[in-house]
This record gives structure tokens, sequence and C-alpha cells, in this order.
């Protein structure tokens, strides 16, 4: 998809006006679908005109990109964060930003932005993830593609389960699917080359 913000210049203008942008998209979001959402209403919503909009992005996907991108960026890594072994040094998964602010929890409830999230996320992980299990076990790259994706599309799931039910304990239960994610991964893993991984 072609973007038009890696060519604009990040002057404290053009930073203000896709901040600006970005946040009417998550609070048009709280109302509608990603899909129902127009250039028009944005350019309202941000008290910016069309060409100040086409100036930054290209399109609404393109926006959706720049919020995913952004929400996503300072998180670890799957496996950075299930097998770190000092938690408090190297660990602020993607599901705790969430969690931590209400604005970006509509990226997991709505249809498009959730596929799109998922995507990215599986994007940024896979070579890493692969390359990694792979080398400190015997599966073959299908075989470790699949445990991501299973992986990532499960919690998903559980992420947008606690948001739809309120949920108030996350910590508790994030610890409990990262045993059992360590729990699994580790069950793979060749014993002499555990150290490797982790």
């Amino acid at each position: 998809m072609s973007s038009r913000r890696k060519d604009q210049p990040t002057d404290r203008r053009a930073r203000y006006s896709q901040n600006s942008i970005r946040d009417s998209l998550l609070s048009l979001m709280q109302h509608k679908p990603f899909r129902k959402i127009t250039v028009t209403e944005i350019c309202k919503l941000s008290d910016i005109n069309r060409g100040t909009f086409y100036l930054h992005y290209f399109d609404m996907d393109d926006v959706l990109d720049d919020v995913i991108e952004k929400t996503i960026q300072g998180t670890t890594q799957v496996l950075d964060h299930v097998m770190c072994p000092g938690k408090n040094r190297c660990t602020y998964p993607f599901c705790r930003k969430v969690q931590e602010s209400q604005k970006f929890r509509i990226l997991f409830s709505d249809e498009t932005a959730s596929a799109r999230l998922l995507d990215k996320l599986c994007e940024l992980s896979k070579e890493d993830f692969i390359t990694r299990l792979m080398k400190n076990s015997l599966l073959s790259y299908e075989q470790a593609e699949a445990v991501l994706y299973f992986q990532m599309n499960g919690c998903l799931a559980i992420n947008k389960r606690m948001i739809e039910n309120n949920c108030q304990d996350w910590q508790s239960i994030q610890d409990s699917i990262d045993r059992f994610i360590k729990a699994g991964i580790g069950s793979f893993l060749i014993h002499d080359q555990r150290e490797e991984l982790l």
C-alpha cells in the first residue's frame, strides 16, 4: 500500500496534524466501523481541510496502518516477552499497551482493524519467531509458522473477549496465558539448546 507519510517532514505542525487525524479515526471508530468512516468525517473532526489530509495520508487505509504502527511501537515480540527470564527489564507486550490505553481497545473489536492488526503483528514477529524456534527445535518451517499464527490468533481472541467483558484482571489472565505459551514453546525445544532461545 502506498503511503505519503514517509516522505513528509516531521515538523511540529505536521506531527500535530497527523496526531489529530489518528485520534479522530480512533474516536470515530468508537461509534461506527472503520469501513464506514470517510475522509470528510476525519477532516471535520480534526478541523482540517481535505488537502491537509492528503498531504499526510494516501487514504483511510493509510491512516489505519499508521495508527496500528504507532500502537505496536515500543512493544516486545512474542518470544522476547514470553521467554524472557528478567520480566522487568525486557517485557512490554502489545496487550498491556492496549490494556493501559482505552483509546486503542477499539482496534480489537473492529473487524477490519483487528484483521489488519493481526497481520501486522504476525508480519513483524514472523521471521524472528520462526528462525529462533526452528534453530532450537526440530520443527519445520510450516510447523513453526503454524505455532506463531495459532498463538497470535488466540491472543487476539482473548484480548477481544477481555475487552467485551470489561475484564478487571488483565494481569493475572496475561500471566496465565504467558505460562501456557511458554510451556507449549518449551515442549518443542531441544534440551541442550534451550538457553540459546532464552
